[in-house]
């Protein structure tokens, strides 16, 4: 296993962590961002990160590696090459996370649902509903990071390479935001 100091190391060494004012895809905002296509952009981090991933579920028989759109697709396609097995992605039809472009999961499927960053775990238990409809069987989640700190609510195990707490705020609450900031998205449903 790669040390979570060196994991890191490589998200302050490719300005993975950003400071100001955000709106994340959940809703909440926080002070911080961690943007994980910065480091995912180089395939030697892509791979050895994802390959840490796929590590943790090696004896779960993964049969599929899904994602949801956007963040989640490297890291679905880097986990299922470890796995040797397919990869696919959920995306957003009108607000709606489904499966689209001709992708499918067999009737007792057993797939991995893998994201770069969980923070409340909302897509992720959106794209768990989708394997669930289409048949397949959830056996775990990974991640890159847990921005939530352990506490992300996915009615599944899940496991993450690293658990970096990073505060939230309901716009009610934020501390920016009653300064008179307006958050920025810069999140995939952005």
């Amino acid at each position: 296993m790669i040390a979570k100091e060196k994991i890191l190391d490589i998200l302050f060494e490719n300005n993975a962590l950003l400071k100001g004012h955000f709106l994340l895809s959940s809703g909440l905002h926080s002070p911080n961002y961690l943007q994980c296509a910065l480091v995912l952009q180089h395939p030697e981090y892509a791979e050895m990160l994802c390959r840490e991933i796929a590590q943790l579920f090696k004896d779960k028989k993964i049969d599929l590696v899904t994602a949801p759109a956007l963040g989640g697709i490297i890291v679905a396609h880097e986990v299922a090459k470890a796995l040797k097995c397919r990869a696919i992605f959920a995306e957003r039809v009108e607000g709606i996370l489904t499966l689209r472009r001709g992708f499918s999961i067999k009737s007792g499927e057993r797939v991995l649902i893998v994201e770069d960053v969980i923070t409340t775990g909302g897509s992720t238990r959106e794209t768990i509903d989708v394997v669930k409809r289409n048949g397949g069987i959830v056996v775990g989640v990974g991640c890159l990071i847990d921005r939530s700190g352990g506490n992300a609510d996915v009615s599944v195990p899940y496991k993450s390479l690293v658990s970096f707490p990073i505060p939230t705020y309901t716009p009610e609450t934020c501390p920016q935001c009653k300064s008179g900031g307006i958050p920025v998205k810069p999140g995939s449903r952005g």
